[in-house]
């Protein structure tokens, strides 16, 4: 094992060198440790493919409230009294409705909820049928953001809402962040997309700051270049002489 041969020579070496073979079989393992390199591969994963795009699409006004679960929902089937009342969504988001049973809406603004319920009724039960979908409450507007930044968590959408001024509502960058590894997350008319951004590039004004919206979801990546150079220089008080790095590992 790598670490036993450089420890090997060091203990048959006078006791002032003792700790210096320590510490540089320390250096050593954590240099060979960080040679795995980061996978920063894309759009390798079943079901996902590379879209030519220049940005997200957004998604429509309308739809920046979605339905979730455990939610009430009040339903009207015009002209069908029977048909009409409040459900409320279980787990999964979905609700339970008479003649057809079970039908998903999560991830629904309520009028595409309203366009579903109807399509299950048409033909076999009601010849054309109306549905309004209303929402017992509407929850302000959030964006989710997680991974390196000071705050993760769900944060108000308040006006125009752009990339930079999310991460900086999130108490900003944290210390390991990768800033050519920034992923924003979003569903538009049932499609799942994923936009990639160097937030240095656009800090820079390389590249337009991108706009967010409700639901969004931005994940800032972890720099492992930088942990393993906190974790080499943690030992470097133990050495007795300089260390040169040379860092051809992937950052």
């Amino acid at each position: 094992m790598f670490p036993g041969r450089a420890t090997a020579p060091f203990l048959k070496m006078a006791e002032p060198l003792k700790k210096f073979g320590s510490a540089l079989s320390a250096f050593a393992l954590i240099v060979s440790l960080s040679a795995c390199a980061t996978d920063r591969s894309y759009g390798e994963a079943e079901g996902i493919e590379v879209a030519n795009l220049s940005e997200l699409p957004a998604p429509k006004v309308e739809n920046l409230y979605v339905i979730g679960s455990q939610e009430s929902l009040e339903i009207e089937v015009v002209g069908a009294k029977r048909l009409s009342g409040t459900y409320l969504t279980d787990g999964e988001g979905r609700i339970s409705f008479p003649l057809v049973g079970l039908i998903n809406v999560n991830g629904l603004a309520p009028s595409e909820a309203a366009q579903k319920i109807a399509a299950s009724l048409r033909g076999a039960y009601l010849l054309d049928p109306e549905v309004r979908v209303i929402p017992d409450q509407i929850p302000p507007p959030t964006i989710s953001v997680g991974g390196q930044v000071a705050k993760p968590g769900e944060y108000a959408v308040l006006g125009r809402q752009s990339l930079l001024r999310v991460i900086n509502q999130a108490g900003g960058l944290a210390e390991y962040a990768q800033l050519d590894d920034v992923l924003v997350f979003r569903s538009v008319a049932g499609q799942h997309y994923i936009g990639a951004y160097n937030l240095q590039a656009i800090q820079r004004g390389n590249y337009e700051d991108p706009t967010l919206y409700p639901n969004d979801i931005i994940l800032v990546g972890d720099s492992p270049g930088r942990r393993r150079l906190d974790s080499i220089l943690r030992f470097a008080p133990l050495l007795s002489t300089s260390a040169i790095l040379i860092d051809r590992i992937g950052r």
